[in-house]
């Protein structure tokens, strides 16, 4: 049960909507996942963008199911697995993981919105979901790191209206919970990673610094949650576990097996929303 959430860190989650857990991954496991998303041409390929409303653009990669890729890795490893199960108290199962793609000097803002203010509409009973941040650069509030209202979670689903091409939660209710609630400046460093609720109020600025900003969020819905209907992201498909070493089996893989023959990594196609199921490798 090493690197597990411990109850302490439980508990602070369930008060403020969210915890951080400092060096949940280390140098080696980050360098992996970095050297994988710099040059995965598939994961650019398939990037899309999404307006702020404030002049910039966020990119970003995504793709329901983990596959086998070191994505999948990082999203199937019992440490981050076990924990998640920890919060939500039971079985969960992987709802998508998308790669954030926020540029030096050109990466776009998110608007105040709550995820559970998206996923509401595909068929999910009950915010019974949560995310992990993973960072893969530093994080700081230069380059435009999360933001949070603090213990936002407990006042429930807002309504969300659209901001340029991004759904932002309603600003009046926003507005009011900022004099009320502590805004914390979530700064990581690679390989520090995040755990969130889905109705945690969460944005960020713009990234204006001369540093890349890239996270790799992985989502996880209860099982017990199943959705009612189909919705762009899957319903309940039972998550198999992979022990922690993984990461670095399959990473140090990849790149042996490309400097032997050449190739890359390939996923699967996009789908015309710009999104992608990443690929089984064997």
């Amino acid at each position: 049960m090493s690197n597990v959430l411990a109850d302490e860190q439980v508990t602070a989650y369930h008060r403020d909507g969210y915890v951080i857990t400092r060096g949940l991954f280390d140098a080696d496991e980050i360098s992996l996942l970095h050297r994988s998303a710099l040059e995965d041409r598939e994961l650019d390929r398939h990037a899309y963008g999404r307006a702020d409303g404030e002049g910039g653009t966020v990119r970003l990669s995504l793709w329901n199911h983990p596959g086998d890729t070191i994505y999948g890795m990082f999203a199937r490893c019992r440490r981050v697995v076990d924990s998640v199960e920890r919060l939500l108290g039971g079985e969960v199962y992987h709802y998508h993981s998308k790669m954030i793609l926020k540029d030096a000097k050109v990466g776009g803002a998110w608007a105040w919105h709550q995820d559970y203010g998206y996923w509401y509409h595909y068929g999910v009973l009950s915010p019974l979901l949560t995310s992990i941040s993973i960072a893969v650069d530093p994080a700081t509030r230069a380059n435009g790191c999360l933001q949070v209202l603090k213990g936002s979670h407990l006042m429930g689903r807002l309504d969300h209206t659209l901001t340029g091409d991004q759904a932002g939660a309603d600003m009046e209710r926003v507005n009011e919970a900022a004099k009320r609630l502590e805004r914390v400046y979530c700064e990581m460093a690679p390989g520090d990673a995040m755990f969130f609720d889905a109705n945690l109020l969460h944005r960020s600025d713009q990234n204006r610094s001369d540093t890349d900003r890239w996270s790799l969020i992985c989502c996880y819905n209860a099982a017990r949650n199943d959705p009612y209907k189909d919705g762009p992201h899957p319903r309940y498909t039972p998550l198999v576990k992979v022990d922690d070493d993984a990461i670095e089996r399959v990473g140090l893989r990849r790149f042996e097996a490309e400097a032997a023959e050449g190739t890359w990594v390939r996923s699967d196609a996009a789908d015309t929303a710009g999104r992608f199921k990443k690929a089984t490798t064997k």
